[in-house]
């Protein structure tokens, strides 16, 4: 890194403690159980921040996150169980924003995941959909239901970009959880796609059920609930919510402005190949990029 690069992420420092975490559920408002929750599983503020992206036993059993082998650990998911719910509370208001990628404006990360053909080469065969019923609201009172969208279904967390299918250590590129899966492929991912395809469609992203506020009439929500019939075949888990960030160019931490975090996070990875950072796509972090960013600062 440039000298200058280098007294510049000094200098920034007291700018940039502003991060996505506004972007996550906060508070958990209500959890009941229901019947069937394994102890462990019941711990409500496992839903809260942001998806899990390793999952096992550090250094015994570890697991990466893929849309393969999803999250399983006690405090990392908390389980709904039959006739039972839970109602997270967002800081902020999320919007039914049109600048939001592909019109989606809320993920929901779950543990589902593909059932694969192999382990030598991946390739989906089914999804573990555990179901569960979505409703959101803005003032925590009225809720309007989400239909025809599973919480815990389409599309599997995915934590690194770049980590193989059954990986258990982490990756170096961590995915988006702030961007969704383009909604469009979700017929495509039953249909036997190998992971090499799997990697192209989610195009960085972190993956979660995209949810859509357009047909609820609602312009802006700030809790979300979910509830599980008592006649359910299957008990859902929930790892976390987001609030899905705009396209803004040179936002680097998705937190819907340009800001001293994202030119803190440009000039960490000065020279480097960082896919986030390298805002021209040229293969390389430089002044061209700093260019950019600076170009988009927000006012």
């Amino acid at each position: 890194m440039s000298p200058l690069a280098r007294f510049a992420i000094v200098s920034l420092t007291a700018m940039t403690t502003g991060s996505a975490s506004g972007q996550y559920a906060v508070d958990v408002v209500d959890y009941e159980p229901g019947t069937g929750v394994n102890s462990g599983y019941d711990q409500p503020t496992a839903a809260l921040g942001e998806p899990t992206r390793m999952s096992g036993i550090p250094d015994v059993l570890p697991s990466t996150v893929t849309p393969f082998q999803p999250a399983y650990m006690p405090g990392e998911i908390v389980t709904i169980g039959l006739g039972g719910s839970i109602t997270l509370e967002f800081s902020d208001p999320i919007y039914d924003d049109p600048a939001n990628p592909f019109g989606i404006d809320l993920l929901i990360f779950g543990n589902a995941f593909f059932t694969s053909t192999s382990n030598n080469t991946p390739c989906t065969n089914a999804i573990y959909d555990e179901g569960g019923i979505i409703e959101v609201s803005l003032d925590g009172e009225q809720f309007i239901p989400i239909d025809g969208v599973s919480a815990d279904g389409l599309f599997p967390t995915m934590g690194y970009r770049d980590a193989a299918a059954f990986a258990i250590q982490p990756g170096v590129e961590e995915t988006d959880f702030l961007l969704p899966v383009n909604p469009t492929h979700a017929a495509a991912l039953l249909d036997g796609l190998c992971w090499e395809e799997l990697l192209e469609i989610y195009d960085g992203s972190g993956g979660g059920t995209p949810i859509d506020l357009a047909p609820t009439g609602l312009t802006s929500i700030r809790f979300v609930r979910i509830t599980v019939p008592k006649d359910a075949v299957f008990l859902p888990e929930l790892d976390a919510i987001a609030d899905v960030a705009p396209v803004v160019e040179a936002d680097i931490n998705r937190d819907g402005t340009v800001t001293g975090a994202d030119l803190t996070l440009l000039l960490s990875a000065w020279g480097s190949a960082d896919v986030l950072a390298d805002l021209d796509q040229d293969g390389t972090v430089t002044g061209s990029d700093l260019t950019i960013l600076l170009s988009a600062w927000s006012a």
